[in-house]
């Protein structure tokens, strides 16, 4: 059987504060590779991948979105046409983990300001500089039920933990939702 062409093109952005593991994420999916050294992302740049289910050929574009504050005005142009959105947060028990978990909402707003009601999953990431027994799911329940995100995953962009499921969760939900709108 053959496949047909690229009739599935979706933009996810993939949003976060700065140093989160964003790149690093998309690059341990797309291309399955870690990088060690921290380069910071200067506005916006993009991934491509292609996944064939069915049928169909899905091609996504992940757009990794800067999450310094001196790119803020960048964004609104950004998110323009995503059709999905990942928040990354980093699970380290320091200062910019602690608070790149508090400004999860912050950008859910954002991203909910400039593309409406898309769906939205949140990575945990970093889990593994962390002990998984002694992380509790009870703010990010809380959070996840608030704010009706998609999904919620533990993830690793050094090891791959939980990298894998948490972008087939996304790939899906949208390739589910757009069959039935082209059908």
């Amino acid at each position: 059987m053959s496949k047909k062409g690229d009739k599935f093109t979706f933009k996810v952005t993939v949003i976060g504060d700065g140093a989160v593991g964003k790149t690093s994420l998309i690059k341990k999916f797309t291309k399955g590779n870690f990088q060690e050294e921290y380069i910071q992302t200067i506005g916006a740049q993009f991934s491509k991948y292609i996944e064939d289910i069915k049928e169909d050929r899905c091609k996504l574009f992940f757009w990794d979105i800067a999450g310094q504050d001196t790119f803020h005005f960048l964004r609104p142009a950004f998110y323009k046409a995503s059709v999905a959105a990942i928040i990354v947060y980093s699970l380290e028990e320091n200062d910019s983990g602690k608070e790149s978990l508090k400004h999860v909402p912050k950008w859910h707003s954002e991203i909910k300001k400039f593309c409406g009601d898309i769906p939205v999953v949140l990575f945990g990431n970093k889990v593994d500089l962390v002990d998984e027994k002694e992380l509790t799911d009870e703010k990010i329940s809380k959070l996840r039920e608030k704010k009706d995100f998609l999904g919620y995953y533990r993830t690793s962009a050094k090891t791959g933990q939980g990298v894998h499921e948490a972008f087939q969760a996304i790939i899906k939900e949208l390739y589910s939702k757009y069959k039935t709108i082209s059908a």
